[in-house]
């Protein structure tokens, strides 16, 4: 029992800990809780951050005393201060800076305007990326991102038009804010960082109660001017840091609008550039983590953006696109970023050295003159292959529509086409990424394309992501880009993880104590079984079933469950099932399984947690929408009543009425366009709704607005009257129940004649059309009219006196009767010895008491006798007739003594009116006196209150005058008298006659209080004259007077004013919702009037003991249609919605706050236009007075060659008119053979750099006299004649793809070719014979695909590396039918191992197999014995390979007509 108690404790703890939040828990006081909280973030930053420090001072050249680390000898440790003569050490950088715990780190306040604050860390350049991961997101409690941005370019202050200026600002912020993102820039107040530090604060000023944009600022800390306030011990909370900027030398100041601060220390001071390597650490491995709530594969995408920027720009420009991270530039933010912006949409080969030079000089102007010309070559190396990764490079542009913010976001979805292969993977992966993002607007122009192709399935994750992360807008566009919402939860294991993944919510906390009951209940039963199964986790234990029990809870146990329950493994369903209340079987005794309707599932999951958005879209999609609507306004209701959180429960009731409005917009139009199948809807009992009506919800749920509907009233009209005409006068009612036959004669309309006459007509109308059109609705029409037969004489009998509205009147006539009685026998004949109308009466009150506990036990809904009672006793009338009955059992008891006779008879009396008042409920039927009454019910709460201030006033003033008058007066009644009752008859006007002298009368009282009859005299003086200060008791009458008549009276009038002013608005909408109880009342009352309902009582007695037949449940409240009757009604109400929420769109169109947005959109587009038009207005003028100043140089040159005697040897040749761009066709197109992969700057799996070789120098034909490549060799040993790598030009071994930027053979195996085979088996598949498979290998390790082959010496032979892959037998086997194979390619292959001397030549050799060869027998065993080592699979171009052998498929897939 301990170990189930302990069980007990960790679940609930668990529970509590995840839906509630720990601090709403934790019971320390707030400012221990903050120490608590920032001494373990003190111990967590000496455990994982350090800095370092240098420990060996040594001077600096002719510094003096600043040391070699850059800090002056002040600021080292007395121990790394050495004379010369005790060490003879060299200051070594490796050696001579160690790390320490970190002394700077907190929370850091800037000064000025604002008092913004940031958090800051001094960190080691050594530091783990992980451990400042953990610090952002742990520690500083940062949210992950869903984009990282990258902020580079200009360090320095550099000048940024005013427009670009906005427009980056702008764009930034929007991205940020949009998708959650995370910004990451140098931190210091210059340059781009500076820009990025003032869209932060703009967006601080205008959003300041939006969650903030995280901005991380990584710096140098031995660059950062006034560190020294950041240096404390113990942290600062916070450091004052002052900017300024004026004194601040050749250091840098912190930007104040930063948010996160990672100061990186290698020990230096004054060295710029130290925080870089650290950073793209950081970067890496925040890209590496998973974007989203799940598994998915999918990384936080990384993105980074350039403005101006010099050469050290260029190199994290092209690192970082070497790694896959795509960038923007900002064209027009000057350097570096516009030479990009210039030559980014040109062809590689028409970038040339000439070319970079030239721009080099006009967009760095005099910094233009300290470039040598090898840096040139290699920045147009570099700038070569940024442009050659087009896919990774976007340029943001001033001049065309978009905004930076699309410009990063386009980016991104550029980059993930091409990174991923072709196929619905790529497109996967950019809509999680814009899901993340919560753009729809790219996801609308992006993904959603014509390009697009999208399976039914494909967009079942996006939804699931789109709906736990709260993106309505995403769920709409998903649902109108043709998602089903049926495939969608076809499965209920989609539903049950919503419903885990469901953000924290009051539903939720419920569910979760009921799984826990469950839990108990199954774990006691195991017990006792004698196991014990391991706890399950919250996620785990949730099942369908738990939501079904709860949702049931809240609607309301008259419902059924909305989902059967399971026999899940997962949850304790079965728990559930025996710990449900005996109502459920009762309710569902055929284990009928429930109707399922995926709008619902996804309303129903919406409603709970309170989300407006979503379950707008989802109620778009229900099938039964009216009941929806009804059914959430009783759900958020209940759970507004039961929740703690006011504004939450504000919210859920605002939500309710919204939500009652649509299910009175939607009947509304049902009702206009067809009143009969309107009612119906009214009353058909709705499968998906747990079987109960419209009706039925919204009176539970309290929707006066609703019932109040014209169509409901007009419902229940008609449910009143009966089989009755509601066109009736109630004088003929009354007339014809007196006089029965008058019904024969017409003075009555039936319901059944208005049918028949109304269907007369349209066959009259029919036949009229008959001669026009033949119309077949005649034989329908016909067919109807046969089951439409006139009442005979005992029908109309029966429908007379079976009406409601019949039976209230007569039982009116009857209760007035009984009054009467009651009274007679009250005043006049009550006997000893009871009469024989005092039998009567007894006779009539217990038939009355008879039909009070039929009215208890009929219930259609079969509740438990608790419900039973709880409901009857929440209605007041109820009330009222048990108090009635129960003095009447009483009074009747002493009546028929002796001794208590007459005390029995004043009980009977008080029991009449009580009976009396009884009679106020047969009036709320009344239009004229139900509000009425509704009023007084009202009034009387407030009366209460009132009573309870004048009660205070009526015993303090006559306690007083009490105890002033009178002396030691022992008679309780007299005391009573005096102190209370005087008082309270005062205020009505009744002054006391003893209070003063003048009206004073000794004889009118008793001296020493022995007459009973007479109060006690007051106190007498000698004289006996009263002895009471005459001038203090008027005074307490005149004050006691003052407030009790004048302001408590005043008070109660003007209460009963508001109250009516409040009521008298909705008393006619109150009046016609509680109008639905009379009317069920009287519908199932027998016919019969008391006391002649005895026999009525009888029967139904007969019925259900003798007979054991049900009660008769009357389908005018609630029926069940057929299934196709049932899917015309839902169709038709699907309709009417969708008229409403057209209508409804139209009206918030033409609404005034529409309009005024829709012209506020459209001035700022024209004003965003003219700004355009006048920045190009501008350029184009300069452009015209360029023209003509060139004009006017021709025409010079032309009259000088004149004047010098030159004529023109031909014709002039014609102007060309076409505005077409030149076509650019460069060598390197034309040609299509320089190599790219052999020329990469980096050589891989080693540090060596290639010297940088251009496109234009790439062939051996053309000079190139700075060419000095690098010299590399893995194994020097390993050349054919024992030379070594530096001895390579010797050879004539020259790469015949040109240069390559490093000579010897590199890590090939030898100079000259190096030989390679890839065999590319082949067949057709078995289930597909147009599919084409080949053979792969995989690789365990790696999880990468590749084809099997390896170096070869010669082409005849197979790699001996195959046999290890193969088997000896497979191998040999392949050997010899190497001679049907096709060679699909031979020749020099672009690889990244290439050098001038050393090159890779591939043979790629296609076997194409038969399926019925014995070969095929032998692979395929070879396949199924080899751990998945050999993989068949299908050709084409979504096969993950290297680049090298996906060229290679292709060739084959081309030797065999086969798309690629």
């Amino acid at each position: 029992m301990e170990e189930v108690e302990v069980e007990s404790q960790m679940m609930m703890h668990e529970v509590v800990l995840t839906w509630s939040g720990l601090s709403n828990h934790l019971s320390l006081p707030a400012l221990f809780q903050r120490g608590a909280c920032k001494s373990l973030f003190k111990q967590w930053i000496r455990s994982n951050v350090s800095k370092k420090e240098c420990c060996l001072f040594e001077s600096d050249g002719g510094r003096g005393s600043i040391c070699k680390c850059g800090y002056p000898k002040s600021q080292h440790a007395e121990e790394a201060i050495k004379s010369d003569s005790d060490t003879d050490e060299t200051w070594n950088r490796d050696r001579h800076i160690r790390e320490v715990p970190t002394d700077a780190f907190g929370k850091i306040s800037f000064g000025g305007l604002g008092q913004r604050s940031g958090k800051y860390a001094r960190v080691s350049s050594d530091t783990s990326p992980e451990i400042l991961y953990q610090l952002l997101t742990e520690q500083w409690k940062l949210s992950p991102p869903n984009l990282l941005i990258s902020v580079t370019g200009g360090a320095k202050n550099f000048y940024l038009k005013s427009r670009l200026k906005d427009m980056f600002r702008r764009g930034l912020v929007k991205v940020a804010q949009t998708t959650g993102a995370w910004i990451i820039t140098g931190g210091t107040h210059t340059g781009v960082m500076k820009h990025v530090g003032q869209a932060v604060r703009d967006y601080a000023l205008s959003n300041s109660l939006s969650g903030q944009i995280v901005a991380i600022g990584v710096a140098t800390w031995g660059i950062i001017h006034n560190r020294e306030a950041l240096v404390h011990a113990e942290g600062c909370f916070p450091a004052h840091y002052t900017m300024d900027i004026k004194g601040q030398g050749h250091l840098s100041c912190l930007d104040s609008n930063h948010t996160h601060f990672l100061l990186v220390d290698d020990g230096t001071q004054g060295q710029y550039g130290v925080e870089i390597e650290l950073r793209t650490c950081l970067e890496k491995c925040i890209s590496g983590k998973s974007l989203g709530h799940k598994g998915s594969g999918v990384t936080i995408p990384a993105v980074c953006v350039v403005l101006d920027g010099g050469p050290g720009t260029l190199n994290t420009i092209y690192n970082a696109m070497l790694n896959g991270t795509p960038c923007v530039i900002l064209e027009g933010s000057g350097r570096i970023a516009d030479v990009i912006a210039e030559v980014a949409g040109l062809p590689v080969g028409d970038v040339t050295i000439s070319l970079i030079r030239h721009l080099m000089k006009r967009f760095f102007g005099q910094e233009y003159e300290s470039f040598t010309h090898l840096k040139i070559i290699e920045w147009t190396k570099k700038i070569q292959d940024i442009i050659r990764m087009s896919h990774l490079l976007t340029v943001s542009c001033e001049d065309n529509h978009g905004d930076v913010d699309v410009a990063i976001l386009q980016a991104l979805l550029k980059a993930s086409k091409t990174s991923e292969s072709l196929g619905s993977d790529s497109w996967k992966r950019q809509l999680e990424l814009a899901i993340a993002w919560n753009r729809v607007d790219i996801a609308k122009t992006e993904i959603f394309t014509e390009e697009s192709q999208w399976k039914p399935g494909d967009l079942h994750g996006a939804m699931f992501s789109a709906l736990v992360g709260h993106k309505p807008q995403f769920v709409r566009l998903l649902l109108e880009t043709g998602t089903s919402l049926r495939d969608f939860l076809q499965d209920d294991d989609t539903l049950r993880k919503l419903y885990q993944q469901m953000p924290g919510c009051f539903f939720l906390c419920k569910v979760a104590n009921r799984v826990d009951g469950s839990r108990r209940h199954h774990r006691r039963n195991q017990l006792h079984a004698g196991g014990f199964r391991p706890r399950d986790s919250f996620g785990n234990a949730i099942s369908l079933c738990h939501v079904s029990d709860e949702v049931r809870h809240l609607l309301g146990s008259f419902t059924q469950q909305l989902y059967p329950p399971t026999t899940s493994l997962n949850s304790f369903s079965m728990s559930l099932e025996e710990s449900s209340s005996d109502s459920l079987a009762k309710n569902q005794p055929d284990s009928e399984a429930a109707v399922k309707d995926p709008g619902r599932d996804l309303f129903l999951w919406a409603i709970v947690q309170n989300n407006k958005e979503l379950a707008e879209i989802a109620w778009e999609q229900c099938l039964d929408c009216t009941a929806a609507a009804l059914a959430a306004t009783k759900i958020l209701k209940k759970l507004a009543k039961q929740g703690s959180d006011a504004d939450e429960a504000e919210s859920m009731r605002e939500l309710a009425t919204h939500y009652e409005k649509r299910a009175i917009g939607v009947f509304t139009e049902c009702h206009n366009s067809n009143t009969e199948r309107a009612q119906k809807l009214l009353v058909r009992a709705s499968p998906y709704w747990g079987k109960t009506t419209c009706l039925r919800l919204a009176l539970e749920a309290d929707d006066k607005n609703f019932v109040a509907h014209s169509g409901v009233q007009a419902l229940l009209t008609q449910i009143w009257c009966g089989e009755l005409s509601v066109d009736n006068p109630v004088w003929r009612v009354l007339l014809c129940m007196l006089f029965f036959p008058l019904i024969y004669t017409g003075s009555l309309m039936f319901r059944r004649d208005e049918v028949i006459q109304r269907e007369a007509e349209k066959r009259n109308e029919i036949k009229t059309m008959e001669k026009v059109t033949g119309s077949v609705a005649k034989v329908n029409l016909h067919s109807r009219l046969k089951h439409l037969k006139p009442l005979d004489r005992c029908s109309k009998l029966r429908c007379l006196y079976t009406s409601p509205q019949v039976k209230f009147y007569w039982n009116i006539v009857s209760y007035f009767a009984f009054l009467f009685l009651f009274a007679w026998v009250l005043m006049i004949d009550f006997q000893v010895w009871p009469s024989p109308l005092e039998i009567l009466l007894y006779v009539w009150l217990v038939t009355l008491v008879c039909e009070e506990i039929r009215q208890f036990f009929q219930d259609p809904d079969s509740f438990a006798l608790q419900k039973k009672a709880r409901r009857y006793i929440n209605d007041i009338w109820n009330i009222l007739d048990l108090l009635s009955m129960i003095l009447f059992v009483i009074g009747l008891a002493l009546r028929l003594t002796v001794r208590l006779f007459y005390a029995g008879k004043v009980i009977l009396c008080i029991d009449f009116v009580v009976f009396c008042l009884r009679l106020m409920s047969i009036f709320t039927i009344s239009r004229t006196l139900g509000p009425k009454i509704i009023i007084v019910r009202r009034m009387m709460t407030d009366l209460f209150f009132f009573m309870f201030l004048l009660s205070i006033w009526v015993v303090a003033y006559g306690v007083a005058k009490q105890g002033i008058l009178i002396h030691n007066d022992a008679r309780l009644d007299w005391i009573l008298r005096g102190a209370v009752y005087e008082p309270y008859r005062i205020i009505f006007g009744d002054f006391p006659t003893n209070i003063d002298y003048a009206a004073f009368d000794i004889n009118s009282c008793t001296m020493d209080g022995s007459d009973r009859l007479k109060p006690k005299c007051p106190v007498l003086n000698e004289n006996q004259t009263p002895a009471f200060p005459e001038w203090l008791t008027i005074i307490l009458l005149c004050v006691y007077l003052l407030f009790a008549n004048i302001l408590l009276l005043n008070l109660l009038i003007a209460i009963f004013n508001f109250t009516f002013e409040e009521v008298q608005e909705n008393t006619d909408r109150i009046w016609k919702f509680q109008r639905y109880q009379l009317i069920k009342e009287y519908h199932s009352r027998p016919a019969a009037p008391p006391p002649f309902i005895v026999f009525s009582h009888l029967y139904i007695l007969i019925r259900f003991l003798l007979l054991c037949r049900p009660q008769i449940l009357h389908k005018e409240f609630k029926t069940a249609l057929p299934v196709n009757e049932e899917d015309e009604m839902l169709s038709w109400e699907a309709l009417m919605k969708d008229r409403y929420l057209l209508k409804t769109q139209e009206e918030h169109n033409q609404s005034m706050e529409r309009r005024i947005l829709d012209t506020s959109q459209k001035v700022a587009t024209i004003s965003d236009h003219l700004e355009r038009e006048e920045d190009v207005t501008k350029r184009l003028a300069r452009l015209e007075e360029q023209v003509s100043q060139s004009a006017k140089a021709l025409q010079w040159i032309m009259d000088s060659l004149k004047s010098q005697g030159f004529t023109a040897q031909g014709a002039q040749p014609p102007l060309s008119t076409t505005t077409d761009k030149p076509s650019y066709t460069s060598a390197s197109e034309k040609e299509g053979r320089f190599h790219v992969n052999a020329r990469q700057f980096y050589y891989p799996d080693s540090k060596v750099t290639r010297f940088p070789v251009p496109e234009e120098k790439v062939p051996w034909q053309v000079s190139f006299i700075e060419y000095d490549p690098t010299g590399y060799s893995e194994k020097a040993e390993d050349t054919p004649d024992g030379s070594t790598a530096e001895d390579a030009d010797k050879f004539s071994y020259k790469n015949p793809g040109g240069r390559t930027g490093i000579c010897g053979k590199g890590a090939l195996s030898h100079l000259g070719p190096n030989r390679k085979l890839d065999l590319v088996l082949t067949r057709w598949c078995a289930k597909k014979r147009s599919v084409l498979e080949y053979l792969a290998v995989y690789d365990e390790k790696t999880g990468t695909l590749s084809l099997p082959g390896g170096p070869i010496d010669f082409d005849e032979h197979l790699p001996p590396s195959l046999k290890t892959t193969l088997g000896d037998t497979l191998y040999e086997t392949l050997i010899e039918k190497m001679s049907e194979g096709i060679k699909v390619f031979k020749g020099y292959v672009d690889h990244c191992k290439n050098t001038d001397n050393a090159w890779v030549e591939n043979t790629v050799l296609n076997v194409h197999l038969d399926r019925r060869s014995p070969v095929i027998t032998d692979i395929n065993d070879t396949v199924a014995s080899g751990y998945n080592v050999l993989q068949w699979h299908e050709l084409s171009g979504k096969s993950r390979l290297m680049t090298e052998h996906q060229d290679s498929l292709r060739r084959v897939a081309a030797q065999h007509n086969r798309k690629f």
